[in-house]
């Protein structure tokens, strides 16, 4: 198997849309921070990876044809050099609308994992990976666009989709060579639905 797809966008920038689309696609697992809820014998990796000792990326996500999201978004540069066969999908949206819905989501809900291995990985990843400051508006939507520009100077052009979540099928389908699919694209994890899965975990 191997990754054939490395995902260099944020989370909150359709990630977990265009994880269900990979899968569809490809016929083979998505790896995404939902994987690593599952997973959480995986966060002493991450952390490792975030303190400079990186993993066989292939052996470690075996079994998985692309990975998305954080935490393996923080990683794309390796990643991206450590198998330059992948194609590299960096999805974007405004940048002041991806500090909205990640300002109300996943950076409010960071702390609340009572897990200790989970706290390790977040924290390592934010101090050594991330360069954000989230009770900063203006420096997280600095820093987002900073990421974003950074993929698109480092990947050559025959190698890197720029996707947004209104792209839909069309462009992963023509990078990875396959049909487009005769049904609606996946469109999940909307603020709202965030909201209310984290409401209904702490009930």
């Amino acid at each position: 198997m191997g990754l054939k797809v490395i995902g260099a966008g944020l989370g909150r920038t359709g990630t977990h849309s265009l994880k269900l689309a990979l899968e569809r696609l490809t016929g083979e697992p998505c790896y995404h921070m939902v994987e690593v809820f599952k997973n959480m014998d995986h966060c002493p990796v991450w952390t490792a990876a975030a303190r400079g000792d990186m993993p066989d990326w292939n052996e470690f996500l075996a079994g998985y044809g692309s990975a998305v999201d954080w935490p393996s978004a923080a990683f794309w540069k390796e990643m991206s050099d450590a198998i330059p066969d992948a194609i590299v999908i960096l999805s974007v949206r405004d940048s002041k609308d991806w500090w909205k819905s990640a300002s109300t989501t996943i950076f409010r809900a960071k702390d609340h994992m009572p897990d200790p291995k989970w706290q390790e990985m977040i924290s390592a990843l934010f101090s050594t990976r991330t360069a954000m400051d989230i009770s900063d508006s203006e420096a997280c939507i600095a820093a987002f666009e900073s990421h974003n520009e950074s993929v698109k100077k480092y990947v050559p052009a025959n190698r890197l989709v720029i996707w947004t979540a209104t792209d839909g099928w069309g462009p992963l389908c023509s990078a990875l060579n396959v049909p487009v699919p005769d049904e609606p694209f996946p469109k999940t994890n909307t603020t709202e639905e965030f909201l209310r899965m984290q409401a209904q975990g702490r009930e």
